[in-house]
């Protein structure tokens, strides 16, 4: 029994498939556009508190973009980027508590200062590589919490009582609360920050990183100079997780050494493989699963919400053992072969 085409059914498909032909190379802008309406969408109709906790995801999931930068791209493992998303976060708060400076500000000084200090310490860090690398990035971590509670720095830090700020409300007279407002500016300040990423990843110094990941003496051999693309990398990395923590510390309005322990360091490093190393996007994941999911294993067992969250996390490498990221391509390309067989 053979099926009928309807006459007018022909233009139509002509049109339909030429409409796919000219949209196809601009798949990403496209996709890019829809995000972007979807973020403003949910700002209109999600209740302020889900706001709040999307918008601390977001933040995490730049926090964790800049370690993929570090470790996912150029293969240097890093344990302690908690101190960075720490940097970040009271250079904002110094500045607006003692400099009276506007938040918008902040951002980029964060950026800025993390850049130094992450370019500073990648320097002596050359010399060491794999899980050397990741214990001195590991006793950072550990420091950094007691160094902001410190007598010398206690008037600019406030010591374990950490610095109180005050949620900026949205300019120009916009009747938003100021949860919507800074989803909003949040959802900006990532685009432009992601797109930065995807355009460092794809140019000659992100092909040169990518490189020394793959294999280090190939890439000195040839004539990439090693010790200042892994310095600059550490620079990037920090800068992107240090206006993170200029964001977080924004967004929540208080910042507290406490906030920045171990736990946070080793969260970023689980975020980033849970959405896929040397994945952008899969950085949204990862932000995701580290805000939600240690609150999903609580409603379990309070006593043991440590033990359900291994579970989780146990259960989630298994399923996705390359990530959300490797599940997403494992899943197309097996899509697109079952459709080229038929």
């Amino acid at each position: 029994m053979t099926t009928r085409i309807e006459p007018l059914s022909v233009p139509i498909m002509a049109l339909v498939g030429a409409v796919v032909v000219v949209l196809l190379p601009y798949w990403k802008q496209i996709l890019l556009a829809i995000a972007v309406a979807i973020a403003i969408v949910l700002a209109f109709t999600l209740k302020n508190f889900i706001l709040f906790q999307l918008t601390l995801a977001l933040i995490y999931a730049l926090a964790i973009l800049g370690l993929n930068l570090l470790t996912g791209y150029n293969g240097q493992f890093s344990l302690g980027h908690s101190a960075f998303l720490a940097v970040g976060a009271y250079t904002a708060a110094i500045m607006m508590e003692h400099g009276g400076i506007d938040y918008y500000w902040t951002l980029p000084a964060a950026g800025v200062v993390c850049f130094v200090f992450g370019f500073l310490f990648g320097l002596p860090a050359l010399r060491l590589e794999g899980i050397y690398l990741a214990l001195a990035t590991f006793a950072l971590a550990i420091a950094m919490p007691q160094i902001l509670k410190s007598t010398p720095l206690e008037y600019w830090t406030g010591g374990v009582q950490g610095i109180v700020l005050l949620k900026p409300e949205a300019p120009f007279g916009l009747k938003l609360s100021s949860d919507q407002w800074l989803w909003i500016f949040t959802v900006a300040v990532a685009l432009v920050m992601y797109v930065c990423a995807y355009q460092l990843i794809k140019s000659r110094t992100g092909r040169a990183m990518i490189a020394i990941r793959d294999n280090s003496i190939a890439a000195k051999s040839m004539g990439i100079n090693l010790s200042l693309y892994k310095a600059l990398t550490f620079g990037v990395s920090a800068f992107y997780t240090g206006v993170a923590g200029a964001l977080g510390a924004i967004v929540i309005a208080f910042v507290a050494p406490d906030s920045f322990t171990l736990v946070l360091a080793i969260g970023l490093f689980v975020g980033m493989v849970v959405g896929g190393a040397a994945s952008i996007v899969g950085t949204l994941v990862g932000g995701l699963f580290l805000l939600f999911v240690p609150n999903i294993a609580e409603t379990f067992s309070k006593g043991l919400s440590g033990a359900f969250y291994g579970i989780i996390l146990i259960l989630t490498i298994y399923a996705m053992p390359s990530g959300a990221a490797g599940l997403v391509r494992l899943t197309l390309l097996r899509l697109m072969t079952r459709l080229a067989a038929r």
